[in-house]
């Protein structure tokens, strides 16, 4: 490991993947970092995510993106379908279009093959140093170093921290103490399920997102074609922490009593569920205190309408680590650049993200008149309208 003094390093706390992709980052530029982790760095495991092209052109930035296609899927097309008809709505082209259209591919993956992939490439680093059952109770960041407790009285220094610690962020209250995480009022259930048992048409090459009154469901593939990971988001639930937590069949299914046979018979093959409340928070009114800058769900929190939330927290790590490097290394003038750069590109996402929410579950007269909408649009059009999510953002 490359040795460094506390001048000259920087602190993670973290091991999720905003964590490890802004130690990966910062180490490119050159910078020795130590990730702070609570857990044995093993906490991304038992969902799907999908990696748009903005997400993986990050990645190819950091060079990690052949790792990680390596145990992704690459899907075909996003196919929509209504609920309770099970009628095709419209599509939009991924695959090879998507890709040339911006320069990277659109994946679905397993959340713990992502983790490991940027795991195994920090590991590979010796300016990294990773540090598990690491508890953080305290920082001081106003002077330099910067130093940070944990739990049982270790005391680490270094000349900038980065949060990364997640949604339930404890920096974040230096930075925002007033800020309010409030529960969306919708509940995520996820499962897995092996490709080779599920019928047609959740066993094609794509991702399934099929609208109904106060609930949605999505489908795709994940361990390289292996499974299907299904997410199915109902309107209801109780504001608890965990993402999760075991939950029974009974519970989720009377949510869907009205829907199309394909789609009940889908949600019927699972025998056990995850699942987790969904939460939101106001726009932070600075994501920076000294020498410490928040990130990712941190910073802000995303609902995952428009799956962008590992997204954003990519992005946020190769806009800081070239903000520092722009600015000499110097975090005081690096991280509100970072903000400045990133804020309202958050704000925006997370906002289309809760508009796309209601329009996933919307009901009666409304349904109709968006299922009609969407009828009327051809493919690569709506594929067009994603430009401003997945094309070269500021970062």
């Amino acid at each position: 490991m490359t040795k460094s003094g506390p001048q000259t390093r920087a602190l993670i706390v973290g091991g999720g993947i905003g964590g490890l992709a802004t130690a990966l980052a910062l180490a490119r530029n050159g910078m020795s970092v130590t990730v702070l982790e609570r857990s044995a760095f093993a906490d991304e495991t038992g969902a799907g995510i999908q990696l748009g092209p903005n997400a993986t052109r990050a990645l190819a930035e950091l060079g990690v993106l052949d790792a990680i296609e390596a145990v992704a899927f690459r899907p075909d097309v996003l196919r929509l379908f209504d609920g309770l008809s099970g009628a095709s709505l419209a599509s939009v082209p991924l695959g090879r279009i998507a890709e040339q259209r911006y320069g990277a591919p659109y994946l679905t993956l397993h959340r713990a093959d992502l983790h490991a992939s940027l795991l195994a490439a920090c590991r590979a680093d010796g300016r990294i140093e990773l540090r598990n059952g690491f508890d953080v109770t305290e920082a001081e960041t106003l002077a330099k170093p910067v130093i940070v407790r944990g739990a049982d009285g270790t005391q680490v220094e270094g000349s900038n921290l980065v949060a990364a610690d997640g949604l339930w962020s404890r920096l974040r209250q230096r930075v925002a103490p007033d800020a309010d995480l409030r529960f969306s009022g919708a509940t995520a259930w996820r499962a897995l399920l092996p490709r080779g048992e599920v019928p047609a048409p959740f066993d094609a090459p794509e991702v399934g997102l099929w609208l109904g009154p106060r609930a949605h469901l999505v489908h795709y593939p994940v361990r390289g074609g292996r499974d299907l990971n299904i997410v199915a988001v109902v309107e209801g639930g109780n504001a608890k922490q965990g993402w999760s937590r075991r939950a029974e069949p009974d519970v989720l299914l009377p949510s869907f009593d009205r829907w199309a046979k394909p789609a009940k018979a889908l949600l019927e093959m699972v025998k056990t569920w995850r699942c987790w409340s969904l939460f939101r928070l106001k726009p932070l009114p600075s994501w920076t205190e000294g020498r410490m800058a928040l990130l990712g769900d941190a910073a802000h929190p995303v609902l995952p309408y428009l799956a962008q939330g590992a997204a954003l927290a990519i992005e946020d790590a190769v806009t800081l680590a070239a903000s520092l490097k722009a600015c000499g290394g110097d975090a005081l003038v690096a991280f509100p650049r970072y903000q400045s750069l990133r804020v309202d590109r958050a704000a925006r996402v997370q906002a289309q993200a809760a508009r796309f929410g209601r329009l996933y579950h919307l009901r009666g007269p409304a349904a109709f008149a968006r299922n009609f909408l969407l009828g009327r649009r051809r493919p690569e059009s709506l594929l067009r309208s994603f430009d401003w999510l997945y094309g070269d953002a500021n970062r």
